[in-house]
């Protein structure tokens, strides 16, 4: 994979998270592609890849600074908090893979 297209290896990486990971909800996952988040997270942990500076810290900083809304925006919580501890492990493995990639 070369560095030459960020553009597309965001999105190629947003795709495999979108996939892969959810948010779990009373039981009811809730892939973070279908509730339009992937993107989001891939855009923010990719200069943590490309600079081959990938640890869990910063991702579990990067999940807490993105909120989602609940109740029609009632009540908002971060994505850490809303992915399962698997979910977070399968995150990282995703993007340690990812890194190696690059």
């Amino acid at each position: 994979m070369a560095n030459s297209n960020p553009t597309r290896e965001i999105e190629s990486l947003a795709a495999e998270i979108g996939d892969k990971i959810y948010i779990d909800i009373a039981k009811w996952h809730l892939y973070l592609s279908d509730a339009h988040l992937h993107t989001t997270v891939a855009e923010q942990v990719y200069p943590l890849l490309e600079n081959k500076n990938l640890n869990q810290e910063q991702v579990k900083t990067i999940l807490q600074t993105i909120t989602v809304n609940l109740g029609g925006g009632k009540t908002q919580l971060s994505l850490l908090d809303l992915i399962p501890q698997n979910g977070f492990q399968d995150l990282m493995e995703i993007l340690e893979d990812y890194e190696k990639r690059l």
